[in-house]
């Protein structure tokens, strides 16, 4: 269970010892779960020290902005969960399509940051991580080698990215302003589709004990902290929407890319509480779950060519694929004058929805368009809601989009082009590639992880079959609570709470 990321009682008194003194000396508290989930109920006087520190800041006081309260300044307090309903004027369909908005997340800008928190915390709150001496290791495809990085920071100890050399060019400038050290960037072959090659590096660092892998792929940390406080925000936004509505609002499904499973997570959540479904989204260009494929695509973030150990597959409906081609051509249209002209002026779409297509990088316009897919696959109205995040906004993809502009539109992008791209790859988004998932088909899914977790990374076969059962993901949702006793035991210990 330590190797897990799943031990809820304190591993080594010495190194407890030592943190809390650290986190004392330097004044950083920690936020329990429930209140990343409810930050209302965080004390006043912690809430009003967040005034006057900056979302970007490395203060660890913006340990308490990780939370999906955050309004559109990243310093404001929003009462519900910031998103953006998408009509059929952009979309095409009836169907009610509600996007959260993960941009408004401190440091990063985008939900990571969230799921770097949900492995780390555990391990400090149980003595198994010393920021005196270890090293995060933070192996990521997208956002959460940053994540992971700006919370190393923030808990006063050191943090490694290990990502592929091909990834957007704003995600290592990013890096390149917030590590300790260059050496902490650690760039290892290929682009998005290289996940195992990623963990192949972080097990030749695994062989220097000061060095501990956050590997977000089989941390459930990342699972359960996504359950909890994504799972709540999306409620929220979901019955801030049936309380304005004339009439009976149903949650049909909850969409999200696979990426390391994380986010999907908050689709078990939604489930329990309002019946809906789950979609798990992938790049068509390497189809692993829906056609056991392979390949290599630019949809950055969402990773591939394996199946998480924290997936929780038996408890997926609906498998999609969705192109690179798509979100390269969406990420131009969404994010130039001459692609929100055509959409103001020739699909009538909404100001507010035109303010909000910069919060949609390319993953998030993944998870649209599989939310799409599926309102068509289920003939869905204006009463059936599809929910689903834009995991991090446009900011990220600059560099992508110019190389796109300049490779396909090297005379310019005029508002004809625009219209070609908006018809093909948005109202042209068909129900193909899309697969309902009965039994055996997740058995399938749930089968091919084998490979990845204990032929290649050696987990026990009891500790993979044992993911089958609902029981064990129940169970491990118990550990939550235990985690925010050892959290409010661990702010005792180090005093900084109190002063």
């Amino acid at each position: 269970m330590e190797r897990l990321g799943l031990e809820v009682d304190v591993v080594d008194q010495s190194v407890l010892e030592r943190t809390t003194s650290r986190f004392g000396e330097r004044g950083i508290v920690l936020p329990t779960f429930h209140e990343l989930a409810h930050p209302m109920t965080v004390a006043r006087p912690v809430r009003a020290g967040l005034d006057g520190v900056g979302a970007d800041d490395a203060d660890p006081r913006n340990l308490f902005r990780i939370h999906w309260h955050n309004d559109a300044t990243r310093v404001g307090y929003a009462e519900v969960p910031d998103h953006v309903v998408l009509g059929p004027e952009l979309t095409g369909v009836e169907a009610t399509i509600v996007v959260a908005l993960a941009d408004r997340f401190p440091m990063i800008g985008a939900h990571k940051v969230l799921a770097s928190y949900g492995c780390l915390a555990p391990r400090v709150i149980t003595g198994q991580f010393d920021p005196t001496r270890h090293r995060a290791i933070w192996p990521s495809t997208g956002n959460y080698c940053r994540g992971g990085v700006a919370i190393s920071r923030l808990m006063g100890c050191r943090g490694v990215a290990v990502l592929p050399e091909r990834m957007s060019r704003e995600r290592f400038a990013w890096l390149e302003a917030w590590v300790q050290d260059p050496g902490d960037i650690v760039k290892t072959p290929g682009s998005e589709s290289n996940v195992k090659e990623i963990y192949d590096e972080c097990n030749r660092l695994a062989g220097d004990p000061t060095n501990v892998i956050f590997n977000q792929f089989s941390e459930f940390g990342n699972h359960l902290v996504h359950y909890l406080v994504t799972g709540h925000a999306i409620g929220e936004i979901f019955e801030d929407l049936q309380a304005r509505s004339s009439t009976e609002l149903s949650l049909h499904a909850f969409v999200s890319a696979t990426g390391s499973a994380g986010t999907i997570a908050a689709g078990d959540y939604l489930k329990e509480h309002f019946g809906s479904g789950i979609l798990a989204a992938e790049a068509l260009e390497c189809p692993t779950m829906l056609s056991n494929g392979f390949g290599e695509h630019n949809i950055q973030g969402i990773g591939d060519k394996h199946v998480p150990l924290i997936h929780n597959v038996m408890n997926t409906d609906y498998v999609a694929a969705v192109s690179h081609r798509a979100t390269d051509a969406l990420n131009v249209v969404f994010n130039t004058d001459v692609g929100r002209a055509f959409l103001a002026a020739r699909r009538q779409v909404p100001e507010t929805v035109l303010r909000a297509l910069g919060s949609f990088g390319l993953s998030s316009i993944c998870n649209i368009l599989a939310a799409i897919k599926l309102a068509k696959h289920s003939n869905l109205g204006p009463h059936d809601v599809v929910a689903t995040v834009a995991t991090d906004g446009a900011p990220m993809y600059v560099s992508e989009r110019d190389a796109y502009l300049a490779r396909r539109y090297p005379g310019g992008f005029d508002e004809h082009d625009a219209a070609l791209l908006v018809g093909e790859h948005l109202l042209g988004a068909g129900e193909d590639h899309l697969r309902e998932l009965d039994h055996a088909e997740r058995v399938r899914i749930f089968n091919l992880g084998y490979f990845t977790w204990v032929e290649q990374q050696g987990v026990p076969v009891d500790e993979f079959s044992q993911r089958l059962m609902p029981s064990f993901w129940h169970e491990i949702r118990g550990m939550l609570e235990r985690w925010d006793e050892l959290i409010r035991e661990f702010n005792a210990r180090s005093g900084a709470a109190a002063a």
